[in-house]
């Protein structure tokens, strides 16, 4: 009976989709629930910034948070060629090519519907979105002039190959920024709530896990990169995190009301944004950061 129990358990984990599968079926089912959140496609929370935004008003953090991240990446009126590690929509690339004229950006994603989808919507010779993993990407060393990620790196756990292989492929003295949810401490060393909180988001979510900032710090350095400024922006972000449970749960509603099947990656992410919420009662274990270093 013990064999016939391991063997079932056996059969289950190898039949289990690997975590990659499991992020590139997540976004090509839930993509509508970020339409939904973003008519710009902006996949990604929001930056507040009093008297510039408001709190009610979504689509403008969003976009705030796109001009923090190009902001620290010291385009200005200069050309560049710029590779958005695991891109969505390509919403923070049609961003940077209407801000920025000279700008080119590469968008690398896994999920084929994105790539359909996104080249679509670019409108622009400046932007293309490619079929890549951000880990191993297949570019020539020193290819870009500067390397952004926002809110993507958390589904490799912002693993050590994917921050090597960023800085295999920048040139000397570009700029790479992350935008994204950290973990203070090791998640055994966490409190039960923060342990079920760190749990939900990486299930709901489909991340591989939330990194460590001293840890994602730490291998920036070691790696060669230098400037490394690590800013916790949790206030910042939070407002538009309060968004995010009324706005999936009007989502499921409007589904409901027309008699449509309900997803479940739609589930998933309702339980997704409220342990988003929960996060802000652990800020001793969680941060939201904008981290910057240059290669």
């Amino acid at each position: 009976m013990k064999n016939l129990c391991l063997l079932t358990y056996l059969k289950k984990e190898i039949q289990k989709p690997s975590n990659k599968e499991q992020v590139i079926d997540f976004y090509n089912e839930a993509t509508e629930d970020y339409s939904f959140w973003s008519k710009d496609l902006n996949m990604h929370f929001g930056y507040f910034v009093p008297f510039k935004t408001c709190v009610f008003r979504r689509a403008g953090m969003l976009n705030e948070m796109n001009r923090a991240v190009f902001e620290r990446l010291q385009i200005k009126n200069k050309k560049k060629h710029i590779v958005d590690l695991g891109c969505g929509m390509g919403g923070s690339i049609r961003y940077g090519i209407a801000k920025y004229p000279k700008v080119a950006i590469t968008g690398l994603t896994i999920t084929p519907f994105q790539v359909e989808k996104g080249n679509e919507l670019l409108k622009s010779s400046r932007g293309t979105i490619l079929n890549r993993d951000y880990t191993n990407t297949c570019f020539p060393e020193n290819s870009f002039e500067g390397a952004m990620a926002i809110e993507s790196l958390c589904h490799s756990g912002c693993s050590t190959e994917a921050l090597q292989e960023t800085y295999r492929i920048l040139k000397p003295g570009s700029t790479f920024v992350i935008a994204d949810a950290f973990t203070k401490k090791d998640v055994n060393e966490m409190n039960p709530l923060a342990k079920y909180t760190y749990r939900s988001l990486c299930e709901s979510w489909s991340l591989e896990s939330l990194a460590n900032i001293h840890r994602v710090k730490a291998d920036l350095e070691k790696l060669g990169f230098k400037n490394i400024k690590v800013q916790n922006i949790w206030y910042r972000v939070a407002p538009s995190v309060l968004h995010v449970p009324f706005t999936i749960s009007g989502f499921i509603l409007k589904k409901l009301f027309k008699k449509e099947p309900l997803k479940t990656e739609s589930m998933k992410n309702l339980k997704g944004s409220f342990a988003a919420l929960l996060s802000s009662l652990s800020l001793k274990s969680f941060g939201y950061y904008i981290i910057t270093a240059t290669k």
